[in-house]
């Protein structure tokens, strides 16, 4: 009589528990080298600016965007026009991550936009908000500790961006 083959679970995640911490750490690992052999975005902050740009370009009257030119401070997507977009992801925090100031002005624009990307745990857009500059000033504060600027994700503050909501499709 022949051994019944395991039925694997309907979500993949759910056989997660069974794995060891060794085997969890070295699957880990594979996907990690699966990510950057593919050319795909492998933390918070790439999946948010891939999914800003996707979403900003499937979008009529958005903005086409490109990625910015790697290395470029506070910048991560140029328009055509030559906005500058500046896209802080968000998974489970309650502030954007930081802005740094330019070191000779203070007070120096560095961006046209920034854009707030929301993602859930399972790496799923939740919402997109997006400030222009004036905004911005308006609504940042200040991290010592970092010395540099970000944005505080209360309701009151998301109010006071524009929401960008994906197509139905």
């Amino acid at each position: 009589m022949s051994e019944a083959l395991p039925v694997p679970p309907a979500d993949p995640s759910d056989a997660l528990g069974d794995l060891s911490d060794i085997a969890l750490l070295r699957l880990r690992g594979r996907v990690a080298a699966e990510l950057k052999r593919r050319g795909l975005a492998s933390n918070v902050g790439q999946v948010a600016e891939s999914l800003a740009i996707a979403l900003y370009n499937a979008t009529p009257g958005r903005p086409n965007l490109q990625p910015a030119p790697t290395g470029t401070q506070n910048v991560d997507a140029l328009s055509r026009r030559g906005d500058r977009y500046s896209i802080k992801g968000v998974l489970d925090a309650r502030k954007t991550g930081t802005v740094y100031p330019d070191r000779d002005d203070p007070e120096k624009q560095l961006f046209e936009y920034l854009i707030v990307v929301r993602i859930d745990t399972d790496w799923q857009l939740l919402a997109v908000y997006e400030f222009d500059w004036k905004t911005f000033c308006e609504v940042r504060s200040w991290d010592r500790r970092m010395n540099a600027w970000y944005v505080g994700l209360a309701a009151k503050t998301l109010a006071r961006a524009k929401q960008i909501t994906p197509q139905a499709g």
